[in-house]
């Protein structure tokens, strides 16, 4: 049921009514995929008892996809446990009613990891089209009213449940999928979901997985990157990271290492790209692209001390910021791998920082959210704390900040 702050009204009549043009964040981490905003008055402080949460809305489920906003809704996936539905809601981003609650797939769910949930993956908005992705439970596309366009299956084994966030250019739905069973990464048709191009992926080690504790699988959202007149898909994995040819699924290069379970996205500045190879060991790279076939040569430096498992780093300026799971941050220069600062910040992380007008966002799985101002120096901001497990990314709209918890959305309003 949904349950609405008994400040809606008052807020509905002071103005928050008119806001909703221009918030668009259309896909997992942004338009860019990035994490960067450039929306302003998005608030600094904030708590339970502050006053400048806007709204709270009950959600049904459960489900770790980051908010995703077009044209005043909000869109989000969830899983019941006790039926087997998938789901996807659209709420009002003015008073967090929910609007729709549609359900996309049943099947049975079957154990997954403690961190994850059966609805993970980030749904995408483009114009009227809604795409939504479960793992390999399916992928559909819907219009904004709810009608389904088309529904996909693809088999590969998703270990420990679904996980990364497919991508869109053009015509073309992007999805990497990375299972105990197979690899590869495909592209649909964004109309039709037909199959336009299947590669793949040829560099991991069989001898490395013939034990059994460990699988080939990964959770890593894709990442596109323009190359001169051409558009690349890239893809990290367990054992390399790889880029691909946008229009035929060709692979362009790999990158190797040693790491499975990977589920942070590749990042880039200038010529280079950032990604850890998550477990077993994590470690951070920044490898210089330009060539074809085997880059691992190409690595520059490497992070070890403050590897992200989850979270996938953030640059900001020539510097690239990340957070590990136990709450190490650091600030790297991208380009040297020089080590600027460390410094812990909470326990746990499992979302990934958001940066606005120069202020970084690391929110961890207890509901506090540590800003700190991009630069050399480190400074600490803001420590602010709500109720409730937070392991989804936030997402910055104007005037306001969303997070949802293991149980809600919530709307935090801009500094006043």
């Amino acid at each position: 049921m949904n349950q609405l702050s008994l400040m809606v009204l008052p807020l509905l009549l002071t103005g928050i009514a008119a806001k909703g043009a221009g918030q668009d964040w259309k896909e997992f981490r942004g338009a860019n995929g990035d994490g960067e905003s450039s929306f302003s008055n998005v608030p600094l402080n904030w708590s339970d008892d502050s006053g400048n949460i806007e709204w709270k809305s009950d959600l049904p489920g459960l489900g770790w996809s980051s908010p995703t906003v077009s044209e005043g809704k909000i869109w989000l996936t969830t899983s019941i446990i006790e039926t087997g539905e998938l789901k996807v809601l659209s709420v009002d981003i003015q008073t967090g009613k929910i609007l729709q609650d549609i359900t996309v797939f049943k099947t049975k769910l079957g154990s997954i990891h403690k961190k994850n949930s059966h609805a993970s993956p980030t749904a995408i908005i483009d114009g009227d089209l809604v795409f939504v992705h479960f793992g390999e439970h399916g992928t559909a596309c819907l219009n904004q009213s709810g009608e389904l366009k088309w529904q996909r299956k693809f088999s590969y084994g998703h270990a420990h449940g679904p996980g990364g966030s497919p991508v869109l250019f053009q015509n073309k739905l992007i999805i990497s999928c990375d299972g105990g069973q197979s690899q590869f990464i495909v592209a649909v048709d964004k109309v039709t979901g037909k199959d336009l191009w299947k590669t793949p992926k040829k560099h991991i080690h069989p001898d490395r997985f013939s034990g059994g504790k460990m699988k080939p699988i990964a959770f890593s959202t894709p990442t596109l990157r323009r190359v001169g007149d051409t558009m690349e898909v890239v893809c990290a994995g367990a054992d390399h990271i790889a880029g691909f040819d946008v229009d035929t699924g060709k692979e362009n290069w790999w990158a190797s290492y040693d790491g499975y379970s990977v589920v942070p996205r590749p990042v880039f500045h200038k010529d280079m790209v950032f990604y850890s190879s998550s477990y077993n060991s994590s470690v951070l790279y920044g490898l210089k692209l330009g060539g074809a076939g085997d880059l691992t040569p190409q690595v520059v430096w490497e992070s070890r001390k403050a590897a992200p498992h989850n979270p996938t780093p953030i640059v900001v300026g020539d510097e690239i910021y990340s957070v590990s799971d136990r709450g190490i941050a650091q600030c790297i220069d991208a380009q040297t791998g020089e080590v600027h600062w460390q410094k812990r910040l909470s326990k746990a992380y499992s979302a990934s920082p958001v940066v606005v007008n120069q202020r970084i966002y690391f929110q961890d799985e207890t509901g506090g959210t540590i800003v700190l101002a991009a630069g050399t120096a480190g400074k600490e901001l803001a420590r602010n704390k709500i109720s409730g497990r937070t392991l989804a990314t936030p997402v910055p709209i104007q005037d306001g900040l969303l997070i949802r918890t293991d149980t809600a959305l919530l709307r935090i309003g801009g500094d006043r």
